[in-house]
């Protein structure tokens, strides 16, 4: 309990329900009842608005919400931010610990954890410049340059983006301002954070803060890609990402005949196996970049969770993947990759087929 009388879960039930249902100032009006009951604002961001944007985004994965009811809710819960970020007794000192910024990898659009640490940061008396979601790295360094950051906290929640994250923290740390990494991006330990060699990771806002509260030095160092990442030298990443389209539509034909459903798909059905098929080399294209199975082996569990939740068999997934290791017999690393894969998936699918079997 915080405050007087409102639980966490009271509030959040009641937020939960104003985004779902459209209700922007029924959810500024949850909040507004959490302060008026004690809450503190960076307590409502992080314990009630944060965890209503979490759900959010699993009642999407379940297909319990539509794509348009979860930008609906999130652009909700976006404005409840602003309410509460922008209420006079919110402002922050005038006496600053410092200048940072915070921004989104390039190609990143989830901007709302992002959002979130740069209010908790202000609360906290930071000087932030908010960047958004997508900055281009070069616009980025340019900023840097024009501001001289005490850091940059880069956020990121597709892995797919890890490459370009690399390249923002390399480019970054070359004009000598370290950078905090955080989001799901970047591992539930931050294990790709420490691989692309930031200057620290937090899992969280509140991490985040204490993380510049204690002090990140600048960097001195100038390095490149491999100096990371020695393994990008045999370039199959680089090769992978310039086959990903040849390699999408050969396994959309040969699925044709290899999983007899696929025939019956309409053009929705084609479409979305065809996207579902480019995250795939999306995601086989990242785990060959940090040369770690995990960051594959996680998107196909999930990609198995969302195709059981649509009604269609993990053993399609299993076909494709199967197809794709006929195409990377010249590629080592993605072909042990698309096979361990499979071979996890294939457990799966025999655990689904026999729940609760005792052997």
């Amino acid at each position: 309990m915080n405050g007087t009388g409102l639980s966490a879960g009271v509030l959040r039930d009641r937020l939960w329900q104003a985004v779902i249902e459209g209700g922007e100032y029924d959810a500024v009006d949850a909040v507004r009842a959490g302060l008026d009951a004690g809450w503190q604002e960076e307590d409502l961001l992080l314990d009630v608005v944060a965890a209503v944007q979490e759900r959010i985004g699993a009642e999407w994965a379940a297909d319990r919400i539509t794509v348009a009811q979860e930008h609906a809710a999130t652009a909700i819960n976006e404005r409840v931010i602003a309410a509460l970020a922008h209420r006079p007794a919110a402002r922050p000192s005038a006496l600053h610990r410092g200048r940072v910024t915070v921004t989104c990898v390039d190609g990143e659009w989830h901007a709302f954890p992002a959002r979130l640490v740069a209010e908790v940061l202000r609360l906290r008396g930071w000087r932030v410049d908010y960047l958004g979601a997508q900055t281009p790295t070069p616009q980025l360094v340019a900023h840097q340059h024009h501001t001289n950051s005490d850091a940059v906290l880069l956020s990121g929640s597709i892995p797919t983006h890890l490459p370009a994250a690399h390249a923002a923290i390399t480019a970054c740390q070359a004009v000598g301002v370290p950078v905090l990494a955080g989001g799901r991006a970047f591992g539930e330990d931050g294990r790709w954070a420490r691989a692309l060699g930031a200057d620290g990771w937090a899992p969280d806002a509140r991490g985040a803060a204490a993380a510049l509260e204690a002090g990140l030095p600048r960097p001195t160092a100038v390095r490149d890609a491999v100096d990371d990442l020695p393994h990008l030298s045999d370039q199959e990443y680089t090769t992978v990402v310039r086959s990903r389209s040849r390699l999408v539509k050969h396994v959309l034909v040969e699925l044709e005949s290899r999983f007899p459903a696929m025939r019956g798909y309409n053009d929705a059905q084609r479409e979305r196996t065809a996207e579902d098929l480019v995250h795939i080399m999306d995601f086989l294209a990242t785990a060959l970049y940090l040369d770690d199975a995990e960051v594959f082996t996680q998107f196909l569990g999930w990609t198995a969770e969302v195709l059981t939740a649509r009604g269609v068999p993990v053993t399609s997934l299993v076909t494709g993947l199967d197809i794709l290791a006929e195409q990377l017999h010249e590629f080592p690393r993605g072909l042990r990759l698309v096979r361990q894969g499979a071979a996890a998936l294939r457990v799966r699918a025999a655990d689904a087929v026999v729940p609760g079997s005792t052997g």
